[in-house]
């Protein structure tokens, strides 16, 4: 297996007025290809933080973090923008999406900003929402949609330039047990099809959907273990 995140004694702190906080404290870890990695811990142990940083929305204090074998903190603006744009797909808990635009205009978006033709984007959009069983409801706006109806389109949005990296923070965190086994169905099929997962979520249930289960608690690294020893403890 090929890692394709690696980190390095990654710090982050913020300044909090006079105040330092430590969201991360020096931790170490690497993610190979194709693995469906949960992460957990409390409130404020750095989970999310650490998500941002993988999602280059963030940078780190201190520390390294290669993706792809490339030095992050060495990429100019375009590299990152592009990074996020097409290499990883990001799914929110609050799905994020415009509340003038119907299904299949919330699923172009990324394709807009890649600049391809509109006759493209439409067909690949189509195709991303045919991907996650919503071809029937390209022309309804969010609020025409139920909670895992528009987490359905975030995660199609989410697929449509076809990254190799989906991080997930929280994914069903705003919907009902029943509907969010059905998101997690989901995740299960794209891991399948070979996608690398780095899902965010305080619920021992859906992290149970992942292959590894990785606790985080006050910035640190407490455990890293594959799911078939979280079974068996």
């Amino acid at each position: 297996m090929t890692a394709v995140i690696k980190i390095r004694n990654l710090e982050k702190t913020y300044d909090m007025g006079a105040t330092q906080v430590r969201a991360l404290g020096g931790i170490a870890l690497d993610i190979e290809v194709g693995e469906y990695v949960a992460i957990m811990g409390p409130s404020g142990s750095g989970k999310s933080t650490l998500l941002n940083i993988l999602g280059c929305l963030d940078v780190p204090t201190a520390g390294s973090y290669e993706l792809s074998d490339a030095l992050v903190s060495q990429m100019d603006d375009d590299d990152l923008a592009r990074i996020r744009n097409q290499e990883i797909g990001f799914v929110f808990q609050t799905f994020n999406l415009l509340p003038r635009s119907n299904a299949l205009g919330n699923v172009e978006l990324p394709l807009i900003y890649s600049g391809l033709p509109v006759a493209e984007r439409r067909a690949r959009a189509e195709r991303a929402l045919a991907a996650v069983g919503l071809d029937d409801r390209s022309h309804h706006r969010p609020n025409e949609l139920s909670g895992g109806q528009r987490q359905r389109v975030a995660i199609a949005r989410a697929l449509v330039n076809d990254p190799s990296i989906i991080l997930a923070d929280e994914p069903t965190g705003a919907l009902d047990t029943r509907t969010g086994e059905e998101i997690m169905e989901l995740f299960n099929e794209l891991h399948r099809a070979g996608n690398t997962i780095i899902l965010v979520t305080h619920e021992e249930h859906i992290a149970r959907h992942s292959c590894r289960i990785v606790r985080f608690r006050d910035g640190l690294i407490e455990s890293d273990r594959p799911i078939e020893e979280e079974v068996a403890v």
